[in-house]
């Protein structure tokens, strides 16, 4: 039998690994398996497609950072409306009793399932006594003033405050994907600078940041500022995240990279030519080596 968590996990933020820590301390004293049940895609996209969120994580993501927490038993149930139509006692029975054997289920106080989110904690725990599982309630997790969720992350990360959203989600966010080839004019006028292609759904707003990059295929990593913007100094055009490393790599540049945000600078502004952007670039990097050996001394 499992000890059951059941949610979204988006990001898997500080108040998700607290449910998964839990789960698994409950797991070992009732001799249970822990267990995590999620969905694939977010159920908002199948009943409310224009207020669906734009997600924090992929789901191999949000499986990969789960099993970091110490929970493997993972069941990405694929929600269809068929699922959305299960009234909660059909859920819980189909679902949790009959097929991911539950002895005991805990979730956020906020929970919500079933038809049109009909059943809550109270209905949960109704639902417990019938079908023989015990239920525990997790109130949310708040830190430095703020609740822990994945929508709170979302606007913090929109609005370019990413040192909070760290703090909120226990790590950076980070972006991933392909590098691929800029328009060449930084190299030549500016500074040479990692142009990054992702389907990341949330970018943190225009601006200039503190980075980590990290090569996705050797694991090399380096300290770096980051420009998520339009270029304005060149005419703008799309918007592009372009990561200059604070040290040299050796050989060829890296083909896949993931740019951890750490702290916004500024924000993008234009510049009256590239010698002018370029000074300003020599600044930001400054700034960026000076928070670096600050973080270094464990001052932040």
């Amino acid at each position: 039998m499992t000890a059951l968590t059941i949610g979204n996990f988006d990001g898997v933020h500080e108040g998700h690994r607290h449910l998964l820590h839990r789960v698994i301390e409950l797991a070992k004293e009732r001799d249970l398996t822990p267990a995590v049940l999620t969905f694939d895609p977010h159920p908002t996209k199948v009943v409310a497609p224009d207020r669906a969120p734009r997600l924090l994580s992929t789901i191999d993501e949000r499986l990969s950072l789960i099993h970091r927490e110490g929970v493997t038993d993972v069941t990405v149930l694929p929600f269809t409306k068929a699922l959305a139509m299960l009234f909660p006692h059909e859920f819980v029975e189909q679902i949790v009793v009959n097929q991911l054997h539950a002895g005991l289920v805990l979730v956020g106080s906020n929970f919500h399932f079933g038809y049109k989110k009909s059943g809550d904690v109270k209905t949960l725990a109704e639902l417990g006594d019938r079908y023989g599982f015990e239920t525990h309630i997790v109130p949310a997790v708040h830190k430095r003033g703020r609740v822990v969720s994945s929508s709170t992350i979302r606007r913090l990360i929109d609005e370019g405050n990413v040192a909070m959203a760290r703090r909120l989600l226990g790590r950076p966010y980070a972006l991933t994907g392909e590098v691929v080839s800029g328009h060449g004019i930084g190299r030549a006028q500016t500074v040479p600078t990692l142009n990054l292609r992702t389907a990341a759904e949330v970018i943190p707003a225009r601006g200039v940041y503190i980075t980590r990059t990290r090569d996705l295929d050797s694991n090399a990593a380096w300290n770096s500022i980051t420009n998520v913007g339009v270029r304005p100094t060149f005419g703008g055009g799309d918007l592009s995240i372009e990561t200059f490393l604070l040290s040299q790599f050796d050989g060829a540049a890296p083909a896949r990279i993931s740019v951890e945000f750490l702290r916004r600078v500024r924000e993008e502004r234009t510049f009256g030519s590239p010698e002018a952007l370029k000074t300003q670039i020599m600044k930001d990097a400054g700034r960026a080596q000076a928070f670096f050996r600050r973080l270094r001394a464990g001052l932040h």
